[in-house]
């Protein structure tokens, strides 16, 4: 128990840093587009270009992850992305072409980040107790608000106080900071030894993943198809929201729109995680528990969203904003647990392949979402596509979701061995 919840400490910090990293370029979007002549497209292929990265890593860290665990993983990766992260700035004032270079860079990072969700699924279902993973899903996944929050925040002051660069410099030494005292004090040893490498070879002649299987089964398609839908939006308004409040209220304080917002996701994630959680133990079916959850991660955020088409008053907008962060927080109790309840023998490379149609869906949303403003110049376009998409992915979901394993043919009979 101490030793779960020390790690559960330990990867909520990581997911925070994680997430520190991820939106240090959309928070300097605006001041970098400035410096370097970037219009809106422009900016959008930059902040699009870490979705490339992102879903090419994602099924092979978690297959990796299944082999040789997930922390390991997760803390080479992090070493990988957080001095990427530093170097950036360096990288766009010594390259006669900074549009490219930045690009180039943000695709490596999510290269680098891909690995990091994958691994946390194969590390929860090789670890966690069903009856617990919605908890400690939903509260390590927390970091990704904090993380937000934090550099929404500290990232507000620093260009305040500095510049821009200083945001990279603080979010990518943090995390170097982090996996080294990770490796130093719980991991103590080589990441990677031969005879890791050994039993990982043993585990993947002796449990080969079930591919055939599992993609022939509607509940594992409804999954990824809502992870899909709700990572499209996640993304978008992840990488358009402070330039949205800067075009929409351009005399508003930066530090509100950027931590408010996920100050109350927060709380909400760990709500839904609790609340998950309670429900199952108090008797009531899985699979329900984790539609319920997915209800308001989509269905309700969207109502949220679409209020934001009409909205002339920043106050307003924060409170639509908010609502609509901390309902999407659901999901962490919803479609990213289940998952695991699908496939707990290969959570990590399944969930690989969900996460890479989500990042795919970034790549494409966040690149289109900017096309539409710089053409039309209307955010309620954007939002209104955002809400309908959830609408779509929720109505799968809740159709042909399932909490029952498919990894397996649960009803062949099982014989335990007689020693005599």
């Amino acid at each position: 128990r101490s030793e779960t919840q020390l790690w559960t400490v330990v990867l909520l910090l990581g997911t925070c840093l994680l997430y520190c990293a991820r939106v240090a370029a959309p928070i300097c979007a605006v001041s970098m587009a400035n410096e370097f002549q970037w219009d809106k497209k422009e900016s959008g292929i930059v902040l699009g270009s870490f979705f490339w990265g992102y879903c090419f890593t994602q099924v092979l860290g978690g297959y990796v992850s299944d082999r040789v665990g997930g922390e390991k993983v997760i803390v080479m990766a992090a070493v990988g992305w957080g001095s990427l992260l530093a170097l950036t700035p360096m990288i766009a004032h010594f390259s006669s072409v900074p549009l490219v270079s930045v690009t180039l860079s943000r695709f490596l990072m999510g290269l680098l980040q891909g690995v990091h969700f994958p691994s946390l699924a194969s590390l929860f279902s090789q670890k966690v107790p069903q009856h617990e993973r919605a908890f400690i899903s939903s509260t390590v996944g927390t970091g990704s608000q904090i993380g937000t929050l934090l550099i929404g925040g500290a990232g507000s002051v620093l260009m305040d106080w500095y510049n821009w660069e200083f945001v990279f410099y603080f979010s990518g030494l943090l995390a170097v900071s982090w996996a080294y005292c990770i490796w130093k004090h719980l991991l103590k040893g080589p990441i990677i030894s031969l005879e890791t490498v050994g039993v990982s070879l043993v585990k993947s002649r002796s449990a080969r993943i079930p591919w055939k299987r599992l993609f022939s089964k509607p509940p594992v398609w409804a999954v990824i198809f809502a992870h899909l839908c709700t990572s499209s939006t996640f993304y978008t308004l992840l990488s358009w929201l402070p330039t949205f409040f800067k075009d929409s209220f351009p005399d508003a304080k930066g530090w509100v729109f950027n931590v408010v917002p996920w100050l109350v996701a927060i709380p909400s994630s760990i709500l839904g995680g609790y609340l998950s959680d309670h429900l199952i133990s108090l008797g009531f079916e899985t699979a329900a528990v984790r539609k319920l959850m997915q209800f308001f991660a989509m269905g309700a955020s969207s109502v949220f969203t679409l209020l934001l088409c009409g909205t002339r008053t920043f106050p307003l907008a924060i409170a639509f904003v908010s609502a609509t962060m901390g309902f999407q927080t659901f999901t962490h109790s919803g479609v990213s647990v289940n998952v695991q309840d699908l496939a707990p023998s290969c959570a990590g490379s399944l969930y690989g392949v969900m996460n890479t149609g989500g990042a795919l869906s970034g790549v494409f949303f966040v690149y289109f979402s900017g096309y539409v403003i710089d053409t039309t110049g209307s955010w309620a376009s954007v939002f209104a596509i955002m809400s309908l998409v959830n609408v779509v992915g929720l109505v799968v979901f809740l159709v042909f979701a399932e909490a029952k394993r498919v990894d397996i043919d649960v009803s062949q009979p099982k014989y335990e061995s007689i020693q005599i």
